[in-house]
Parts: structure tokens; C-alpha cells; sequence
């Protein structure tokens, strides 16, 4: 039975996995969404305990 690393790797190799990939790429271009994603981080790093 794959484990769930191969059966990601075998799907971002397929042409629908691609499809999935490119389309993040473009959403990720986008200043707003670039903006989103460091908002949460930014939280997601001051929840960590040190």
C-alpha cells in the first residue's frame, strides 16, 4: 500500500495535479492572498510557545 507521500507525489505528477499546482501559483500572485497568508503567520508565530 503507498503511503500518502506517494500517493501525493503520484498526483502532483498527474495532468489534474498540475492543473491543482498552477492554480495555486496564480492565486499566490496575488498581492491580497500574499497579504492573507502573512497575516497568518504572523499569528500562527505568536501563538508559539518559546
Amino acid at each position: 500500500m503507498p503511503t500518502l507521500v506517494q500517493r501525493l507525489q503520484k498526483f502532483l505528477a498527474s495532468p489534474q495535479g498540475q492543473k491543482v499546482v498552477a492554480e495555486g501559483r496564480r492565486q499566490l500572485a496575488k498581492p491580497e492572498n500574499q497579504a492573507k497568508l502573512k497575516q497568518l503567520a504572523t499569528r500562527f508565530q505568536s501563538r508559539r510557545p518559546r
